[in-house]
């Protein structure tokens, strides 16, 4: 089994869905910890890469075509932290997919180049009150399934049920990256924007690997700021 262009342009479309449904629950997570800034600049950054989509000419070759088509649209319209870190995560991701299909052993090595991208861009760790604690756990899960022998439907799933479960164990955090890092023990109790944006669009890799819809599921959970957004 694999996951092919389709799917990764269905997963775009389906970040872009779920990130415009959520876009006023992201503002006011931001809002509590950060700038409030996060939910509009990705809401912005989607419906620019949507708009770039629909422009080609011809339909991509290969899944990191379509990975670095949202990495460089993000980078160039997305302010605060999150432009650059979802885009350099895009782009890491883009660089090993260069391929038509994945099977779960690439979309593992896909999330994985992903979350090395945002951990160097924004040197952050887990714990640390990040979208790097939805990352973390949604790799070591997609991890596991694969080694189960999962396809990657069920890689896609597993790591998109670890990333809502990582934005969860974000709210009793205390920030220590970021903007949120400047309210110390005022930032726990709040749920990181950018770990809630990051499983809103694991989720909707999921989805679109399954042919469900993304955009409908609440995150729940599903936040970041600071250092790593």
């Amino acid at each position: 089994m694999t996951v092919d262009v389709a799917w990764a342009t269905a997963w775009v479309r389906g970040s872009a869905g779920a990130v415009l449904e959520h876009r006023d629950e992201l503002v006011e997570l931001d809002r509590q910890i950060g700038d409030g800034d996060h939910g509009e600049n990705l809401a912005r950054g989607f419906t620019a890469v949507l708009a770039r989509l629909d422009a080609l000419e011809e339909p991509p070759a290969e899944i990191g075509d379509v990975l670095k088509l949202v990495a460089t649209t993000l980078m160039s319209s997305v302010g605060g932290a999150a432009g650059p870190l979802y885009g350099t995560a895009y782009l890491r991701a883009a660089k090993i997919t260069g391929a038509p299909t994945l099977d779960s052993a690439g979309v593992v090595a896909m999330l994985e180049a992903a979350l090395e991208g945002i951990v160097v861009r924004g040197k952050a760790s887990p714990g640390e009150k990040t979208m790097v604690d939805a990352w973390t756990p949604a790799v070591e899960a997609a991890v596991v399934a694969a080694h189960a022998g999962s396809g990657p439907a069920d890689v896609l799933a597993a790591a998109a049920a670890a990333a809502e479960r990582g934005s969860d164990a974000t709210v009793p955090l205390v920030a220590t990256k970021g903007r949120a890092s400047y309210l110390g023990e005022r930032s726990a109790g709040h749920r990181d924007p950018g770990a809630t944006s990051s499983a809103l669009i694991l989720r909707a890799a999921a989805q679109a690997a399954s042919g469900g819809t993304s955009g409908t599921t609440a995150p729940g959970g599903a936040g970041e700021d600071g250092g790593a957004a």
